[in-house]
């Protein structure tokens, strides 16, 4: 048996969206690991590449997140707004005039 990871299937990146990352080799990318994971966070996603081709990309939690699929059910603010039927609520109201106030 071999000690080879796996292949997953590549998913196709944006090409024009690559090039404007920063990029690291790897041995650099291992050396300053936490200002790689500072700058994901700070600056936006990483690009790592392993003999000048792209290995990976380090990207902050919250960017990955956005990536992954929605929950079953799970609808946009638009779609919620527009299941409430607001357009049917009254929206007319009594005039007010204001308080007297004693001077």
């Amino acid at each position: 048996m071999s000690n080879r990871l796996p292949k997953y299937p590549r998913r196709i990146l944006n090409p024009h969206a690559v090039p404007m990352l920063e990029r690291w080799k790897l041995e650099d990318a291992k050396a300053r690991f936490s200002e790689v994971v500072r700058l994901a966070a700070t600056q936006g996603p990483q690009l790592v590449t392993i003999r000048g081709k792209e290995a990976a990309i380090i990207i902050a939690p919250e960017d990955y997140k956005e990536l992954l699929p929605k929950p079953k059910g799970h609808r946009s603010l638009v779609q919620f707004l527009q299941s409430l039927d607001l357009h049917k609520i009254e929206t007319t109201r009594e005039t007010d005039s204001g308080r007297e106030i004693a001077l």
